[in-house]
């Protein structure tokens, strides 16, 4: 404005307002790696006096071990190039805490374009860091509900599909049987018609219970679709997953689950059909499936309640 004199601002203005950030800013000096200067507020967010920071070294001192020597590396050679960088990394706290914080870093070179100087600041994004790993946790926590089967927590046919082609794969590679197991629960439709359809979900929990608890760790239990499931026994041959299904038909009878309109019983029982294969070039899993699928089908045929195997 007119008349209006034009005052330049002193030392004591940039540090007043240095200091009424909450970013700490700070400078060291290249050649001997001494801290020039480093904001007040630092005391405040890690506990450490100012007057501590005497050098680069209580700076990689008071960072996490597990972010130590990557951080340091990465900035020591980006700073000896001449490049402005970032990085983030749990700082220690004078209590022995850990905060996270990202130092943003400028390098400024001499008249001859040598590293003077670095200075920066640093922030406390240890809010941002949490709401990124809660971030992440429901993320997992969805991929792990989208390969699970919404109404008796076993695999679904998504999860299925990737782990038999994952073991098809490695029992033709290593000429080593695979197995599969297709049961179906006998006459549920009668079931749900009789005693109703919360029933019916009911009784599709309880057997997958079974199953699973009388599984082993390396075997996929999952749910087929309806009242069907299917076990993918890896490196088991035809006499081990035929054991298998006779477990699992012996703990459905035992149950004792109440079925009036079975047509066989007074009791839940299932049809299972079984097979077992060595890969080889010209087989698919689907084809196998599909043999599987006519084993189940002359079990249902055959009288239910039984497990059938290749002739």
């Amino acid at each position: 404005m007119p008349g209006q004199r034009h005052v330049e601002p002193d030392s004591a203005f940039y540090k007043t307002l240095l200091e009424s950030t909450k970013a700490i800013p700070w400078s060291i000096e290249w050649r001997t790696m001494r801290f020039t200067y480093i904001g007040p507020q630092i005391e405040e967010l890690l506990g450490w006096k100012q007057d501590s920071w005497l050098s680069a070294e209580d700076w990689a001192t008071r960072m996490h071990p597990d972010d130590r020597e990557l951080v340091v590396n990465f900035c020591v050679s980006q700073s000896q190039s001449g490049i402005d960088h970032e990085a983030d990394y749990r700082a220690l706290t004078a209590d022995g805490g850990y905060v996270w914080i990202r130092d943003v870093v400028h390098v400024i070179r001499d008249e001859n374009g040598e590293v003077d100087s670095l200075v920066g600041f640093m922030f406390d994004i240890s809010e941002r860091k949490r709401n990124e790993e809660e971030l992440l946790r429901l993320q997992r926590e969805l991929e792990a509900l989208s390969y699970k089967d919404g109404l008796t927590g076993l695999a679904n046919r998504r999860m299925l599909d990737m782990v038999l082609e994952r073991e098809w794969a490695s029992a033709r590679r290593n000429m080593r049987p695979i197995s599969l197991i297709l049961l179906d629960i006998d006459f549920f439709k009668q079931y749900n018609d009789y005693y109703g359809h919360l029933a019916g979900d009911e009784c599709l929990k309880r057997v997958a219970q079974l199953l699973q608890g009388a599984s082993r760790s390396q075997d996929l239990v999952a749910r087929y679709g309806g009242e069907e499931f299917v076990v993918v026994l890896p490196e088991t041959d035809l006499a081990a997953a035929a054991a298998a299904a006779e477990r699992y038909r012996e703990l459905v009878v035992d149950e004792m689950i109440e079925h009036e309109r079975s047509g066989i019983g007074l009791h839940l029982t299932i049809s299972q059909g079984v097979g077992t294969i060595i890969p080889g070039e010209s087989d698919t899993a689907a084809d196998f499936i599909a043999a599987v699928d006519k084993l189940l089908y002359r079990s249902k045929q055959g009288g239910r309640n039984r497990v059938t195997v290749p002739d």
